[in-house]
């Protein structure tokens, strides 16, 4: 009894009213310390405290935890249990044990629930680039062809009926503003936009999005606009998961891709979609957005900086940032802000942005390339047709663009040794050996010291005569070995080997005539139904 009293006064209860509470409760510390909290000290205690004692009418209960929360006497559900209020008051709680909350809490964690608090892209600490994103369709800039007045989207918005879409561009062409500014444009009464992207989520998340599309259907007649960012980085099992839902009208799918969909995505999505192609946007396109930036109050560059500063771009920096961002609206709107930073560190009103600021905020021109994406292909393509069209200047801007971008240099030189053997051919036969030994220096020196040598090999080949005859042969003779009818037919008899007297016996080699013992013989060296066919069309 002595250690449960000291508990009960270590709790800063009077010692005297301790052990009337625990005598009245046959020395149970929890039912003594329950009614110790939820009634004045001036009250006695009753004589049977099995019962919860009825409170006040003139004060009203305090709420208050599990008595247990106080003493090491948790249960196996409670290991690790606060020792201190100022621990109990940070407890988050849960659900099924609302009695764990303190009061204040609970009502915190209440509100939020009912007005839960998404982080605003016009929020300051947003990227500028995030807060000017379109709201509406109208302010999209770019993509004028698809978006004009009689267009696929601009009708489907007009009959409220939106079809499933995967938008295919490159990064900042406004892909994810688009998909957007259709739900936006449409209202919130007919469509619920949900935003997913296939670099965090999985199919359980897809799942969920789906059963929450259906009962928001069934429950408000409102259909589901599923985004889904990235969507070449889901798999095929991954693709697949979209098909029955698109199939039966339970959400609208929006895609959105850097890479080529005919590679990426399964061709049953394909054929439930609508795929839209998005340009990188023009130069003045992109002016428009800067300008729109310097002069929006709420979202744009003043919101930059916690002081209100007023900013200036003059008409130099504008057109740099227009001309080096590769028609990427999020390059230039990042760029604009870090220089708007660095502008506004001089303290001088208005700041003004130089054409140093942004310099020094792009660093470098800003190159669209991927070395495993569809660009890589699309500049190696250019570069070889630029070489067959004997346009050395235009193979050698090719060539400086894809090492630029980064280009293993290698790859290169290797797509030039097949060029020089497929275009070159017989026409200049030390072609071949040109395009070998480059790719020999390109492997010894490596970059940036082999790009001379890389230039070197291009400009002779795209000068060098021209011959396709060996390639034409190659495949013609493919083209018959795969298209005869039936066997292929053996090696003649004279034209085989006979190393063994069996060999011989059967007649291998029987009739070869050695040519230079006899150069004026004539002997056939083609089957016999293949006798006079010409696959080498050469002088």
């Amino acid at each position: 009894m002595e250690s449960e009293i000291q508990q009960l006064v270590n709790m800063g209860f009077p010692t005297d009213l301790a052990a009337q509470a625990l005598a009245a409760a046959a020395g149970d510390l929890l039912k003594a310390t329950d009614w110790l909290l939820n009634h004045n000290n001036n009250d006695p205690p009753p004589d049977n405290l099995t019962q919860t004692p009825p409170s006040s009418s003139s004060s009203p209960p305090i709420v208050q935890p599990k008595i247990n929360r106080f003493f090491h006497l948790h249960t196996k559900k409670d290991q690790n249990p606060p020792k201190t209020h100022q621990e109990y008051e940070e407890i988050e709680g849960d659900e099924q044990s609302p009695s764990l909350v303190h009061p204040k809490k609970r009502q915190k964690l209440a509100e939020n629930h009912e007005n839960p608090q998404k982080p605003s892209p016009d929020a300051p600490h947003a990227p500028l680039a995030e807060r000017m994103r379109p709201r509406v369709l109208d302010e999209v800039v770019g993509q004028d062809h698809l978006l004009a007045k009689d267009s696929l989207l601009r009708s489907a918005i007009g009959c409220g009926r939106l079809p499933s879409v995967v938008l295919w561009g490159p990064p900042g062409t406004g892909k994810t503003s688009i998909a957007k500014a259709i739900v936006s444009s449409c209202g919130s009464s007919f469509y619920r936009f949900i935003s997913l992207s296939a670099v965090t989520c999985g199919v359980k998340d897809v799942r969920d999005a789906v059963e929450e599309a259906r009962k928001s259907k069934l429950k408000g007649n409102k259909r589901t606009v599923l985004f889904l960012d990235e969507v070449h980085r889901f798999n095929k099992a991954q693709q697949d998961s979209f098909l029955p839902v698109i199939e039966d009208g339970s959400i609208v799918f929006i895609g959105a891709t850097t890479e080529n969909p005919s590679f990426h995505l399964i061709t049953p999505l394909l054929s439930r979609c609508r795929v839209l192609t998005l340009n990188p946007l023009k130069p003045h396109d992109i002016v428009m957005l800067i300008k729109r930036a310097v002069s929006d109050v709420d979202r744009g560059l003043a919101a930059s900086t916690n002081k209100m500063v007023k900013f200036h771009v003059n008409d130099d920096s504008t057109d740099f940032l227009s001309l080096h961002c590769d028609g990427d609206a999020r390059v230039a709107l990042n760029a604009l802000e870090i220089a708007a930073i660095t502008a506004a560190a001089r303290i001088q009103s208005p700041a003004v942005i130089t054409i140093n600021d942004v310099k020094e905020a792009l660093q470098c021109k800003h190159l669209a390339y991927d070395r495993t994406g569809d660009e890589h292909y699309n500049l190696i393509s250019a570069l070889h047709k630029s070489m067959r069209g004997s346009d050395a200047n235009a193979a050698i801007y090719w060539l400086a663009r894809m090492l630029e971008g980064g280009e293993e240099p290698l790859y290169i030189a290797r797509r030039l040794i097949r060029f020089a053997s497929e275009d070159v051919g017989l026409a200049d036969p030390q072609a071949l050996t040109q395009a070998v030994s480059c790719y020999q220096g390109c492997h010894f020196l490596g970059m940036p010291e082999c790009n001379v040598i890389l230039a070197q090999c291009v400009a002779y080949l795209a000068l060098a005569p021209k011959s396709v005859s060996v390639y034409r042969a190659i495949e013609s003779a493919r083209k018959v070995v795969k298209e005869s009818v039936g066997q292929n037919e053996g090696v003649p008899l004279h034209l085989r080997n006979a190393p063994t007297k069996l060999m011989k016996d059967l007649g291998y080699g029987k009739g070869y005539v050695y040519p230079p013992d006899n150069p004026e013989s004539f002997q056939t060296y083609l089957p016999p139904s293949l006798q006079g066919y010409k696959f080498l069309h050469w002088p």
